[in-house]
């Protein structure tokens, strides 16, 4: 642990402010072109309100409550508790885009939701709320009110903001969200907070986060979304959770529990469930896609003759 007078400066508000910056800044270069005053005056009031909502929900909230859940609780308890995402993503999709999904989906995430509770509720009795009769430690609710931040912003940006070009709706998301995230810490703790801000042990880390972690792994995703069918990047976000419980075993050394065991063998058969659903989805598409198609080729044909 690096300290200066004493403080660790790779602490919650550093991390995200720090970070935030530098990620924006590797933004601006990159996406330079599209940031330009006539495009960003040619956005909608609704594409703005749509913006600044996710810049709240998923810039500022989302990742504080994430970031304090992981000084509370284990790493596998965060990654196990975060996939109640996926299942309130699906749930809000139906209720308010009236998107189309199978009963493989919709099992899978009844499935997952079911594993996420077990793995909470199976733990040994530690300080928190107590919910339906279970105790439910600080960690655990800070995740789960992470994730349906999360959520929300998800169906904001699907709703609202699916025009926006990448580069533009990412910079706006990051700069929205470290401002929004810089008042909100100003308010609760002051500016003594932000004291270790400009340590150089903090900014060469967050140069390499902010770049890494934040820029190019959004990037490679964006742009797998935008090259892969729905069953790909759906079996791609399945191995979310076991990246993350690998990863803990093996840089921080933290074993499963048997309650994460159980949970976490649980979300897997629903994730695979989903998979299922997913995978059934693509081939139907696939199939109408190609009706379509020869129907085209045959009103372009006309008359084939005997």
């Amino acid at each position: 642990m690096h300290l200066v007078d004493g403080r660790n400066p790779i602490s919650l508000c550093n991390v995200l402010f720090v970070g935030n910056l530098c990620a924006l800044l590797v933004l601006a270069i990159v996406y330079r072109q599209q940031l330009t005053l006539t495009r960003l005056q040619q956005l909608s009031r609704r594409e703005w309100v749509g913006a600044i909502a996710v810049a709240i929900l998923a810039g500022a909230i989302a990742p504080s409550f994430i970031f304090a859940a992981l000084s509370l609780t284990t790493v596998n308890n965060v990654v196990l508790v975060g996939r109640l995402e996926p299942p309130l993503v699906l749930a809000l999709s139906i209720w308010l885009l009236h998107e189309r999904v199978n009963s493989w989906e919709i099992i899978g995430a009844i499935v997952s939701f079911t594993g996420v509770v077990l793995s909470i509720v199976l733990q040994p009795p530690q300080p928190g709320m107590i919910m339906a009769g279970f105790r439910v430690g600080a960690g655990e609710i800070l995740t789960a009110l992470g994730a349906i931040a999360l959520a929300v912003s998800t169906i904001v940006s699907k709703s609202w903001l699916s025009q926006l070009p990448l580069g533009l709706y990412s910079t706006i998301r990051t700069a929205l969200g470290t401002v929004v995230f810089f008042v909100f810490a100003l308010l609760l703790y002051g500016k003594h907070h932000f004291i270790d801000a400009f340590s150089p042990f903090l900014w060469q880390w967050m140069l390499v986060y902010g770049t890494v972690i934040v820029v190019l792994g959004q990037a490679f995703w964006i742009q797998g979304l935008r090259t892969s069918t729905v069953p790909e990047v759906s079996l791609a976000s399945s191995f979310t959770p076991i990246a993350g419980i690998l990863s803990a075993y093996l840089i921080l050394g933290e074993i499963p529990t048997l309650a994460q065991y159980i949970g976490g063998s649980i979300v897997l058969l629903g994730i695979c469930l989903s998979q299922i659903g997913s995978w059934r989805k693509g081939l139907s598409e696939i199939k109408v896609r190609s009706t379509q198609t020869a129907r085209e080729i045959e009103d372009r044909i006309g008359f084939k003759g005997m």
